[in-house]
């Protein structure tokens, strides 16, 4: 199971993303704030496998922890994931050429995330990421996270990003009743402040394109959310 340094200095958002990515098959070492990151990286615990760092922290520049890896003795080529703000270009790129691997932008999915570091994962040390399956299953409907293709009986389904990243969350908790707001932490980003009516208006597009009997498995759940398939057997 990789093991992730997650430093991220808002705490909602921080317990936020160590539910989903644990969900996703990583272990987490959670942080703050930037003195705390540098703890963990020097503590006699076992190795990290990647870090992923927010840049905006209350007691230093997240980039200085970006050096303090680079320069680190044993450390120093661990895979980094920046998480940074939309207008913060020269931040992405100073970050890139001090050797980050990756970045994305707020506000993000938690879906995107966790693909993200599995690609810098893969990129590391392809053999020694075991992760959740990247095919997802449910009657008709089968999803290939990796490809990034839908097929529903068989025939390729063509989604947008958003849509394709909707569907594979039901795929995901299938027979769990997803509220309209989990829904919009999960794939719309932590970040997000749009309205839940956007949720709907996915979940109806969704539902055409996938055809009437597979539409059929994503039921409304009235007043609260979504679920694919029935409610889950005791």
């Amino acid at each position: 199971m990789p093991r992730i340094l997650l430093l991220e200095d808002d705490t909602e958002i921080r317990l936020g993303l160590e539910q989903h990515l644990r969900r996703e098959g990583f272990s987490l070492v959670p942080v703050g704030t930037g003195h705390e990151a540098l703890q963990a990286l020097n503590a006699p615990t076992p190795k990290l496998d990647a870090a992923l760092l927010d840049l905006s922290l209350p007691d230093m520049d997240g980039l200085d922890v970006l050096r303090a890896i680079r320069a680190h003795a044993t450390l120093n080529g661990l895979p980094v994931l920046l998480v940074t703000a939309r207008s913060d270009e020269i931040d992405r790129v100073l970050g890139l050429e001090l050797g980050a691997d990756d970045y994305i932008s707020k506000p993000f999915s938690a879906r995107e995330l966790a693909a993200r570091l599995r690609a810098i994962l893969r990129r590391a040390n392809p053999s020694a990421v075991a992760l959740r399956p990247i095919l997802l299953a449910y009657g008709p409907i089968s999803v290939d996270q990796d490809m990034h293709t839908v097929r529903v009986d068989g025939q390729l389904v063509e989604l947008t990003r958003r849509e394709f990243e909707l569907l594979a969350y039901f795929l995901t908790n299938p027979r769990r009743v997803l509220t309209r707001e989990k829904i919009l932490q999960q794939v719309w980003g932590l970040d997000y402040l749009g309205e839940s009516r956007t949720i709907d208006a996915h979940v109806r597009r969704v539902r055409a394109k996938i055809g009437e009997s597979a539409a059929d498995l994503i039921e409304t759940v009235v007043g609260v959310g979504y679920r694919l398939g029935g409610p889950a057997e005791s």
